[in-house]
């Protein structure tokens, strides 16, 4: 029997004003704490989890595993570690052993890694179930899982992959599309577009807003007309400020990083890989230029 052991992130200032509030394993990856994706990846591959320093593997508490690397590595036990291209061990064993460099898998260092997790999570996903009724004139083209109590109002429509918690109302006339996993009791109201995106439990997008490639926390509310900006006017990968230093993202498209119990007035305008910490605000009609900290 081999067993693996979960560590814990500790700080993660790269993956801030998230994890400002909650650990990373406890961030939600297409609607499922990562550190259940970690658990679940190696559990079906027949490993068993412990809690204690005995443990055949340790996890990296950043680690997000591509499954034929994972796979190959658990099946030969002559490695003794997969490595990050940057160095990071995302997972070693008890007994040393050779390195395996890994291509695909990789450490969510920064909050935008959470939206490359979130869309393999999505795409790699088999099920896709819809426990609530729609409305007739919902259009699907893509895969759509929706939970228990939620209301999906005339003119939605579906592009890609979308997961919608329980309990939420999502329409009329919504357009979500790309990677795009909402939690528990949100709303995504009147002519709302969102991309790429996560929204955790308890958010409200109202209405007339636009947010692609971008993260809201929990209980943040989108004043009417919020618009998130997520591509340079050069087509160049944004930088983020992270602990003081400036950070190429290596993405082409990147929106706003939010915290958990932000609200925005009407109007409000997010320059590209711009983060608002917990429970900050904007007036009617800002321009978001630079981080909001507090």
């Amino acid at each position: 029997m081999t067993t693996f052991r979960l560590t814990d992130a500790g700080e993660t200032p790269g993956c801030h004003p998230l994890t400002s509030t909650r650990a990373l394993g406890d961030f939600p990856v297409a609607n499922l704490a990562l550190r259940r994706h970690q658990a679940a990846a190696l559990l079906a591959l027949g490993l068993v989890e412990t809690q204690g320093p005995e443990a055949d593997l340790t996890v990296h508490a950043a680690a997000w595993f591509s499954a034929a690397e994972l796979a190959t590595f658990v099946a030969d036990a002559s490695y003794g570690t997969m490595t990050t291209e940057e160095g990071v061990i995302l997972l070693a064993r008890k007994a040393p052993g050779r390195d395996l460099r890994a291509s695909q898998s990789f450490a969510i260092t920064y909050a935008w890694d959470l939206l490359r997790a979130n869309a393999e999570a999505m795409t790699s996903r088999k099920n896709y179930v819809q426990e609530s009724g729609a409305h007739a004139s919902l259009y699907v083209d893509g895969r759509l899982q929706v939970g228990k109590g939620t209301k999906i109002l005339p003119g939605v429509v579906i592009e890609g992959d979308v997961i919608i918690g329980d309990n939420c109302k999502v329409g009329p006339n919504c357009y979500l599309r790309g990677s795009t996993a909402i939690g528990d009791k949100c709303h995504v109201g009147q002519a709302v577009e969102i991309k790429n995106s996560i929204l955790l439990s308890g958010t409200n997008v109202g209405h007339l807003s636009y947010l692609g490639d971008s993260i809201l926390g929990e209980k943040v509310n989108f004043g009417a007309g919020t618009i998130t900006s997520n591509l340079r006017h050069d087509g160049g990968p944004h930088r983020s400020p992270v602990a003081g230093r400036m950070v190429d993202t290596g993405r082409r498209k990147l929106g706003a990083i939010v915290g958990d119990g932000v609200h925005t007035g009407i109007h409000t305008s997010l320059y590209p890989g711009r983060k608002l910490w917990p429970k900050t605000s904007t007036l009617p009609g800002a321009i978001v230029d630079k981080d909001i900290l507090s």
